[in-house]
């Protein structure tokens, strides 16, 4: 009877360990992008109280959404790539002590344009987030990377899609102020375990800041991979806005005829979809990323085809149809999260010495097809209603379909 060596069971047992002592990391990685987030998704829900509050005007309110994404963008361009130069732990935590001197400053904010300003700068504090991610991938052998990225990304959007309900619960309760007070006091919770817990990274890149920024044009004319993911992904995160920043006033109308805490229940069926991000980044692991790539975004289609299809009917039982438009609220999220999931792991293996400035490029780039989302949806509703937001949200996932077939990757 054959026996396996002893080195190579000793081998898989160290493996074995070295996972298992993983997993609470990864549970806090995901815990602490998923805070750190919320900040950046929840203005959308409080435009309405915070415009009128501070003496914007409708129009003007918008900037109250746009502020912390715009001040996120900046930092994923000019902040993350420091990822690549300075020491990780005590860049993240110097960057999370900012985003709860900002947030702290939001609630106490005597005028509207200085809260965009505190805004702006807690938006771009928070690109923390993806110094975090690219540590977590570091952690894990290369073999297990795509779960972890995967496990950590749950947190990301599960942050995403509960900011909404959460931050709107929060106002009703105690003001929209409240929320940034409480915001700066999980972040110092925050900073104070990841103080505890957090590795130091070292960067083995030995360059000044100038030329690290004008490498990000460098990596993005060498990577074709990043080229690739980045643009697929800028275009299914344009679709999830689309869907996510119309489907408010589609639920207001009939049959569903919400109120605001209807609404914000919903917004939580959407968390369902963060449970995909584990299982679309084993299926990289196992080599499948072309095949779960695809999947991915035929699930999207697919659910932005049920979307406007129970959108379109205006009568009928609302239990039923809402419960059919919350099944293709989580097919939209298990397909978009699932394509990123794929996306950071095919970006993280990558250049190890550029992973900051990659995952920066990466993120960057996806979030200006977001804010394009965003931006088209007032016009695409006001042309078509909530069958033309899905026609137009369905648009960039068939570029994005069409792009993977072509670049077969």
């Amino acid at each position: 009877m054959s026996q396996v060596p002893e080195c190579v069971v000793n081998e898989q047992r160290e493996d074995d360990v070295s996972t298992a002592a993983a997993a609470p990391s990864t549970l806090l990685f995901a815990i602490a992008t998923g805070v750190i987030i919320i900040n950046l998704f929840a203005p959308q829900t409080l435009v309405g109280i915070v415009g009128p509050s501070l003496g914007f005007s409708e129009s003007g309110a918008g900037l109250v959404a746009m502020a912390s994404l715009l001040g996120y963008a900046v930092g994923l361009f000019f902040l993350v790539p420091l990822a690549d130069l300075l020491e990780n732990r005590q860049l993240v935590l110097r960057m999370l002590l900012s985003a709860l001197v900002m947030a702290l400053a939001a609630a106490f904010a005597p005028t509207g344009w200085s809260l965009l300003i505190f805004l702006f700068l807690l938006g771009a504090a928070c690109s923390a987030i993806q110094i975090l991610v690219p540590i977590a991938a570091a952690m894990a052998p290369p073999e297990h990377r795509g779960r972890v990225i995967g496990n950590v990304m749950s947190g990301v959007m599960v942050g995403i899609l509960v900011s909404r309900p959460l931050a709107s619960l929060i106002a009703d309760f105690w003001g929209w102020r409240s929320f940034y007070a409480i915001s700066a006091a999980t972040l110092a919770l925050l900073a104070a375990v990841l103080a505890l817990r957090l590795p130091e990274r070292r960067p083995s890149a030995s360059t000044s800041y100038g030329a690290l920024i004008g490498s990000l044009f460098q990596l993005l004319r060498d990577e074709p991979v990043l080229r690739l993911r980045a643009f697929t992904a800028a275009l299914m995160m344009a679709s999830f806005s689309l869907f996510w920043t119309s489907v408010a006033l589609r639920l207001v109308q009939p049959p569903f005829s919400l109120g605001q805490s209807g609404i914000a229940l919903f917004a939580l069926v959407g968390a369902g979809g963060a449970a995909a991000t584990s299982p679309f980044g084993r299926m990289g692991d196992r080599g499948w990323t072309r095949m779960a790539t695809l999947i991915s975004r035929v699930i999207m289609l697919a659910a932005l085809a049920l979307a406007a299809w129970v959108g379109g009917i205006r009568s009928g039982d609302p239990l039923t149809l809402l419960i059919l438009l919350g099944v293709s609220a989580v097919m939209l999220d298990v397909g978009v999260t699932g394509d990123q999931t794929l996306g950071r792991r095919a970006v993280n293996l990558l250049n190890p010495e550029a992973r900051g400035r990659i995952n920066g490029l990466f993120v960057g780039i996806f979030f200006l097809g977001g804010a394009l989302g965003s931006a088209l949806a007032g016009t695409v509703w006001d042309f078509g209603g909530w069958v033309a937001v899905c026609a137009a949200a369905a648009g960039f996932g068939v570029i994005a379909l069409i792009t993977g077939f072509v670049a077969r990757n």
